[in-house]
């Protein structure tokens, strides 16, 4: 009986994790998955926000911990004894004996702090405690952002690439053909299929490259966004309304609070000038107030110990005020001012760094855009010069050879089209990031 309920039990754990299980694969996008699509769903399940996500949860944690000392400390505590030897004094001439064997005391005691410099600092600082915090997980969404945007940028890199190579394929294969039949014909020697088949093998071999390179890149961007390895998408991209929305020149001025870095970093500099007047206060007297309670037991017999109390209460204020100590806080003082000090100077090395992140980033940008646009001209023109080439190879004008060259010409130019097109994606994604325009 007991083993059926177990089996049972088992049973029904196992259905409910399933269950559980299932559920949470239904909330999982699948299909084809656009970037919008795929960013929304790293912003909330990637590993490096949920992360960042929980760092500011166990910090805000950390600063109610800390004020939490401004509200009052009640602490009870008990204690008990046996005297084996009781206290006696001669008086007069006689010899008289203090206390009681057993005795017993439970205290009550209430604390409430009525200045403490940590306490100070701790309502001070907090507010930019948290300030800072939620930088560091904005700082991982855009970083997020930009991680996956690349790999899914990539992942369509790859599939363009395939694409060309299957439509080159495509026609390698019929010029083939056409060039065995025309030698065993007699038309030509045997090097015109020969090149062809040259021509057809090297293109077999680039696409089994860029194709086995899908599941390693599908894998890195299931990694980025946190989606399950057990399920599978494919990614949706409108190419030609992207390229449409290509323009040089158009990045906004750069201002130094829309990144998120310096903000971080000015939110720094204010905390270290509250750990500056923290260090000051040293100088300041420590108030808090009291009260206490007592109840005190007495007895010679241990059975007897709590039949009566004889409590005691009390209230009142500690004050504490520091005198010497040595030198401690001038020097703690002085190098709290020097961390400010330095604090200054990273602000305004990072403002450096940034100026030049963005005019690199906007530079790469605009030579991106203009190498892209003449590579499509040249991609246009490989085209117009391929027809030619074939129409006059199939009317028996040109050689063999002349359509191979304008063959490798054009799928050169059209994979470096695509390539061109793709490091404009990119690069503006680094002029969005140096711009700090990601939101």
């Amino acid at each position: 009986m007991f083993k059926k309920r177990l089996l049972l039990l088992g049973l029904s754990l196992l259905l409910m994790t399933k269950a559980a299980y299932s559920q949470e694969e239904s909330t999982v996008p699948r299909g084809e998955l656009t970037l919008d699509q795929v960013i929304e769903f790293a912003l909330v399940q990637s590993p490096i926000i949920r992360q960042a996500q929980l760092d500011e949860e166990i910090g805000d944690r950390d600063i109610k911990s800390n004020l939490a000392a401004w509200y009052p400390q009640i602490t009870a505590s008990a204690a008990g004894a046996y005297n084996i030897k009781l206290q006696q004094q001669i008086i007069g001439d006689q010899l008289i004996t203090f206390g009681q064997k057993y005795n017993s005391n439970v205290l009550l005691e209430a604390n409430q702090t009525l200045f403490n410099r940590d306490q100070l600092f701790a309502s001070k600082s907090s507010t930019y405690y948290r300030q800072q915090l939620q930088q560091v997980t904005e700082n991982a969404k855009i970083n997020t952002v930009v991680d996956v945007s690349k790999a899914f940028y990539s992942i369509l890199l790859s599939e363009e690439q395939l694409n060309i190579l299957d439509q080159n394929l495509d026609r390698l294969e019929k010029q083939y053909k056409d060039a065995y039949s025309r030698f065993e014909a007699g038309l030509v020697d045997k090097t015109d299929y020969q090149r062809a088949s040259i021509a057809l093998t090297n293109v077999k071999s680039d696409r089994n490259r860029v194709a086995n390179s899908f599941e390693a890149k599908y894998d890195y961007l299931k990694q980025l966004m946190g989606y399950p390895d057990s399920l599978d998408f494919t990614v949706d991209f409108d190419l030609q309304a992207e390229a449409s929305n290509v323009v040089q020149d158009v990045a906004d001025p750069l201002m130094l609070e829309n990144r998120v870095e310096y903000r971080l970093l000015k939110t720094q500099q204010t905390l270290n000038e509250i750990q500056t007047s923290y260090e000051k206060w040293n100088y300041l007297p420590e108030l808090s107030a009291y009260y206490r309670y007592n109840w005190n037991y007495f007895n010679n017999n241990f059975s007897d110990l709590y039949r009566a109390a004889y409590p005691i209460s009390s209230v009142g204020v500690n004050l504490a005020i520091p005198i010497f100590q040595g030198g401690k806080r001038i020097h703690r003082v002085k190098a709290a001012e020097l961390q400010v000090e330095r604090g200054n100077v990273e602000i305004e090395n990072l403002g450096n760094q940034i100026q030049t992140e963005y005019s690199t980033a906007l530079a790469d940008y605009n030579s991106s855009v203009y190498e892209w646009q003449l590579i499509r001209e040249n991609m246009v023109m490989a085209e117009e010069v391929y027809n030619i080439i074939k129409m006059q190879y199939d009317e028996g004008i040109k050689a063999y050879v002349e359509l191979v060259v304008a063959e490798t010409d054009l799928q050169t130019a059209q994979i470096n089209h695509i390539n061109a097109f793709y490091q404009v994606l990119e690069d503006k994604l680094d002029l969005e990031k140096a711009l700090g325009t990601i939101n």
